[in-house]
């Protein structure tokens, strides 16, 4: 098969476009899908099958690194050295070298690492389908969703979608960036570090390993300046609720096993859960108080059929966008299959592009209040349309993990 090139990879305002990549066989759907955010991870849906992965590490705040028992002899089977990982150990992308497995994830605190001209420049990764490997659908989907036109969000963005905001990493190419939403912790009420993204934003998949230096920065460009404006803005006015590592990431073993940099493999189980904590310390306040909010999840929501209206959120970075501004979709969801054994997904029409992957889709919940019930996942090479895992008992077992991991904390 001939691979195709998704109009989807680009770095932003720089327009240098990135390398053609292969396309595997797939099966689903009959069109070209494409990843929408920066890296690859994985997902969950409604099948009871398969299980997650995790791992974690974490500065004291006073410059040393902290890292569980046992991590750093693990860590030196990969060849790596922790006490040379901040001052740059971190740039050797070896494949040998991948840190794969839940136990093998480190994150220590860089400060000051992302700074204003890296979050600027960080691109968005591609993830693409041959619509000519697509079979048809194995499952139910339903026609394709009319294109509905991203909308920007109007600032101060905190004021209209405070639990919004971007996720930073470093990966083999470079630096990468996708969305992501605050999201309640039941077991800290009102005080939750929890962040909800795609999979494919902290894990590359069955080829790869955990991505590096994972943060995330709420209301990003909060005044929505211009790309010229961030550009010379000190990162305090870019990032003015802070700049959040993760010293906990967790993902589907969905995607960890099947996921990719081509192909749909693991997109209806791509998602991930991320306990972050401030980079210099802070106030000793959480991110959701810092922000002001966090949204509750639904891992029973309702059929595809039966929700009235998704809106997702991202910052799309890929053409004609350029990753400062935040947008939104909203539209009625219809139903994606791409595997049939997998969970059927969520689809709505909207144009946004790479840099939207991780965008949380929220609804109306039962009780009335805005619910984060998918995230975004993979879209058209053409741009018109999104789609997002439901989420089910293999989500809800990720989160609940990761909030018990903190529980005491």
């Amino acid at each position: 098969m001939r691979p195709i090139r998704p109009p989807f990879a680009g770095r932003r305002g720089k327009g240098a476009r990135r390398g053609t990549s292969p396309v595997p066989a797939a099966v689903g759907l009959a069109v070209a899908l494409a990843l929408t955010a920066t890296a690859c991870g994985s997902d969950s849906g409604d099948s009871d099958a398969g299980g997650q992965s995790s791992a974690s590490a974490a500065d004291d705040g006073a410059g040393k690194i902290t890292i569980p028992d046992g991590l750093k002899d693990k860590l030196k089977e990969h060849g790596i050295d922790i006490d040379k990982w901040k001052n740059g150990a971190w740039k050797d992308w070896d494949k040998d070298d991948w840190l794969r497995e839940a136990e093998d994830y480190v994150n220590p605190i860089i400060e000051g690492l992302w700074d204003t001209d890296r979050m600027r420049e960080a691109d968005d990764p591609e993830k693409s389908v041959d619509e000519t490997d697509l079979a048809g659908d194995q499952g139910v989907t339903d026609p394709t969703p009319k294109a509905v036109a991203a909308k920007a969000v109007s600032p101060a963005y905190h004021a209209n979608a405070p639990e919004a905001g971007k996720v930073f990493f470093d990966g083999p190419e470079g630096t990468m960036v996708c969305s992501a939403t605050v999201v309640e912790d039941p077991a800290h009420p009102g005080k939750s570090n929890l962040v909800w993204t795609a999979g494919h934003c902290v894990h590359a998949g069955k080829n790869g390993g955990w991505y590096r230096n994972i943060a995330f920065v709420p209301s990003y460009n909060n005044a929505a300046r211009s790309s010229a404006e961030v550009e010379n803005a000190p990162r305090a006015e870019i990032a003015p609720y802070g700049v959040w590592w993760g010293d906990w990431a967790q993902t589907s073993d969905q995607w960890i096993e099947q996921g990719g940099a081509t192909g749909g493999d693991g997109a209806p189980y791509d998602f991930a859960v991320i306990h972050v904590t401030p980079e210099k310390g802070g106030s000793g306040k959480s991110l959701e108080e810092t922000v002001g909010s966090a949204l509750p999840v639904d891992f029973d929501a309702p059929a595809v059929t039966q929700v009235e209206s998704i809106t997702a959120t991202g910052y799309p970075a890929a053409e004609p966008f350029d990753g400062e501004t935040m947008y939104q979709c909203e539209d009625r969801p219809g139903r994606l299959s791409i595997v049939e054994a997998d969970p059927t997904m969520y689809r709505i029409g909207c144009t946004m592009t790479g840099g939207s992957s991780g965008g949380g889709w929220v609804t109306t919940g039962a009780d009335g209040t805005p619910t984060l019930i998918s995230n975004t996942s993979i879209g058209p090479v053409s741009s018109g349309w999104l789609a997002g895992p439901r989420l089910g008992k293999v989500a809800k077992g990720i989160y609940d993990e990761v909030s018990e991991k903190f529980a005491d904390q």
